[in-house]
């Protein structure tokens, strides 16, 4: 996987909360749907931080994951 980041996403609109982050909004991620690149992630509570890119196969390869119960809710994710 090659990862890629946006540094700044502050022009970007159009996020949405994940339908998988917490309802607390103590965990939520933003996803940016159209993007040309893949999809952009961010936490919604650092919204000036960069977004991690992921490819689309990749990103449908972790929401089926969470979707199969195989990474349970609240398992923390490491970005290296």
């Amino acid at each position: 996987m090659t990862e890629q980041t946006i540094p700044n996403t502050d022009a970007l609109t159009g996020w949405r909360k994940s339908s998988y982050s917490g309802t607390d909004n103590a965990s939520c991620l933003e996803v940016l749907d159209g993007y040309p690149a893949g999809v952009p992630v961010r936490d919604s509570k650092v919204p000036h931080d960069p977004a991690v890119v992921f490819s689309a196969a990749d990103w449908s390869v972790f929401v089926t994951a969470i979707k199969n119960g195989d990474m349970p809710a609240g398992t923390m994710l490491t970005l290296q």
